[in-house]
């Protein structure tokens, strides 16, 4: 089963980037994450919409790579 939350090292594994990256997004609001106890967490669902803003940045889509 897929976790539903990624600590920022884990989901930088996930999209292919450092985990520095990965905080600077968060900070920019452009990657959506939550705190809770002192551990920033990562929603399984903001790593996909995440994607799938990049994506729709560059111009990509399914169909198109279909």
């Amino acid at each position: 089963m897929e976790p539903l939350f990624y600590r920022p090292k884990d989901a930088a594994v996930m999209l292919g980037m450092s985990r520095t990256a990965v905080f600077r997004l968060i900070k920019s609001g452009e990657l959506k994450s939550i705190k809770d106890e002192g551990y920033r967490l990562v929603p399984r669902w903001a790593l996909h919409e995440f994607a799938r803003a990049l994506e729709a940045k560059a111009g990509l889509s399914q169909e198109a790579a279909a």
